[in-house]
């Protein structure tokens, strides 16, 4: 892949984690990144979700963590924003 590409991929991957989380660091973006491509093979191709499930269910439970986590951390930054719109 072309260089400026993956940077500007970056980028919005960046942008995307700091809307939806409030924050955005290395680990945060790894983390996004795994949440949206495990959602989207689960419901595109939901066998393989399954498959993979039941050879690795040791990485199954890691993302669902990963899974709770970015959504306490998500609803943590909406209730601040709902917070911030009544001041």
């Amino acid at each position: 892949m072309n260089e400026s590409f993956t940077e500007q991929f970056e980028a919005l991957i960046d942008k995307y984690t700091e809307l939806l989380l409030g924050q955005s660091n290395h680990e945060l973006k790894e983390k996004v990144k795994v949440w949206i491509l495990y959602s989207h093979i689960a419901k595109s191709m939901p066998a393989l979700g399954q498959h993979w499930n039941q050879l690795y269910p040791d990485a199954k439970e890691q993302v669902k963590v990963m899974i709770q986590e970015i959504k306490h951390l998500n609803e943590r930054e909406r209730a601040k924003k709902e917070g911030d719109r009544r001041i």
